[in-house]
């Protein structure tokens, strides 16, 4: 099944194509950690650690210290998929992640890819 494989792909292997593709794209690794950091509420030791310690995406999302609430919101097309439409709880966190690092890589505003919220 491919979704197995999706699950047990590590952090550590997609983690330095996502600094790659940001960087290629003249966006910063501090950057890509806001986003991160802003999905899944790992701070910087807690992706380190990730890395470090090889876990499988699995066992990332499922120990992420707080998933933002306004994940939600993140809407398109990632891999050919609508993300907002992916049933399975997991892909669907899985491919936010790939669409909000897309999102960065391409140059929207940080604003818009942490989906901020226009008071007043």
């Amino acid at each position: 099944m491919n979704e197995q494989r999706l699950f047990r792909m590590t952090f550590a292997s997609i983690y330095p194509l996502y600094v790659t593709k940001v960087e290629r794209k003249g966006r910063t690794v501090d950057e890509l950690h806001e986003v991160l950091t802003w999905l899944t509420g790992y701070d910087e030791a807690g992706l380190r650690a990730a890395v470090d310690s090889q876990v499988d995406l699995e066992t990332f999302f499922a120990q992420a210290p707080a998933m933002n609430p306004d994940a939600t919101l993140i809407t398109g097309v990632i891999c050919g998929y609508r993300v907002e439409e992916i049933a399975d709880p997991l892909v669907q966190r899985i491919r936010w992640m790939d669409k909000l690092v897309d999102e960065l890589a391409r140059g929207k505003k940080m604003t818009s890819i942490l989906r901020a919220q226009k008071v007043g």
